[in-house]
């Protein structure tokens, strides 16, 4: 009878230490970002470049027999918030990893607790150098950072002979890191914005820096901001007389932002991190058509985000092996080198997590779409 009671304890202990383990049968990645709020077109847009992937994949299989399940939870924009969801994903869904944040300080929200849980997070929406220098050991970008676009639209706007631009940016740490690119843009052209303005990053008005813009007689605006406070920005700016042309980053790279801006969205500049959407000899471009013509969907700049970054989540999971914990994951995601999702190379290792180096430029044409 002893015997039998120490087998039924030993067998209810194995149990409940099953129990409580995390359980990688299902691949959960978990995924907070503004589904609501100012960059919902934006995150709509990159997730559903993400999910044409994850969803092919699965169709084929998964990851060595497993689903991947993507949990995607609403911040609404707001890093509090951000850094609550993560919480529940990583301490109540146990999922293997972050994936597709949205934003500077909702991403920077979260580092602490990737830290704490050695979660990888893959693909943050957002091209913040504080993301990239110094390395952050559980976050893997994969889009060139933001201060090589605001460089290089500076450079593109003094090559065209435009010598007149202005600085509007947000007032949190993504407007400052824009910021720092593009001044280093106005030092290689040795030029200086003719107006330099931060708004409220929760309350954007621009009552008040509409009439300074008209009165610089400012060519070009660079904004650094949120899709809608960049639209509504442009729109103050128009009516207040400015003819200025606005510039923006590839943050606004999506068609949800080029419809926001209505009539003022003819012959607005926006960076790229990705190549076009038509860009037919890059097979990153062909295979994201042949995905979306499957389910009745267009190809815009966001849903290539989410693309490429799915693409990279699938091959760390696929490298972590057929039982992935978050440390192999991590593991196998440093050890990518040379990796091609079609027409661009991503390298990683423990020393650099910046993935991706490409920039580029794009112009929304009289039919709202994005030109090259």
């Amino acid at each position: 009878m002893a015997r039998f009671w120490q087998r039924t304890r030993l067998v209810l202990a194995l149990a409940a230490a099953v129990v409580s383990a995390p359980s990688w049968a299902q691949l959960l990645i978990g995924q907070t970002a503004g589904f609501t709020g100012p960059v919902a077109a934006g995150v709509q847009e990159t997730t559903e470049g993400a999910r044409l992937y994850l969803n092919d994949v699965n169709a084929r299989g998964g990851i060595h027999g497993q689903k991947i399940e993507l949990v995607s939870l609403d911040d609404k924009f707001d890093p509090a918030l951000t850094k609550a969801n993560a919480r529940t994903l990583i301490e109540q869904r146990n999922v293997l990893a972050l994936f597709l944040t949205r934003g500077t300080p909702n991403t920077e929200a979260v580092i602490p607790l990737l830290d704490q849980a050695g979660v990888p997070l893959v693909g943050p929406s957002t091209g913040a150098m504080v993301l990239h220098r110094p390395v952050r050991r559980h976050v893997f970008n994969v889009r060139a950072p933001y201060q090589r676009e605001a460089e290089k639209a500076i450079s593109h706007l003094a090559s065209m002979g435009i010598t007149r631009i202005a600085l509007v940016i947000t007032d949190d740490s993504f407007g400052t890191d824009g910021l720092a690119g593009a001044l280093k843009g106005f030092e290689s052209a040795k030029l200086k914005p003719v107006l330099q303005e931060r708004f409220d990053r929760a309350r954007p008005d621009f009552s008040a820096i509409a009439p300074k813009l008209v009165e610089s007689q400012a060519q070009a605006v660079l904004m650094v901001a949120s899709g809608v406070a960049a639209a509504e920005g442009y729109a103050a700016f128009r009516t207040a007389g400015s003819g200025a042309q606005l510039v923006t980053l590839s943050n606004n790279a999506s068609s949800g932002f080029a419809k926001s801006l209505g009539p003022n969205a003819r012959g607005v500049i926006v960076t790229q991190v990705f190549p076009n959407e038509r860009a037919m000899n890059y097979p990153l471009v062909r295979e994201a058509h042949d995905l979306a013509k499957a389910q009745g969907k267009e190809v815009s700049p966001a849903m290539l985000e989410g693309l490429a970054a799915a693409k990279v989540l699938v091959e760390g999971l696929r490298r972590a092996g057929p039982k992935p914990t978050r440390e192999r994951l991590q593991i196998a995601l440093e050890g990518l080198q040379k990796f091609d999702i079609g027409g661009l190379e991503v390298n990683f290792s423990p020393e650099d997590h910046s993935g991706l180096d490409f920039a580029d430029l794009s112009i929304i044409g009289t039919d709202g779409k994005f030109r090259r």
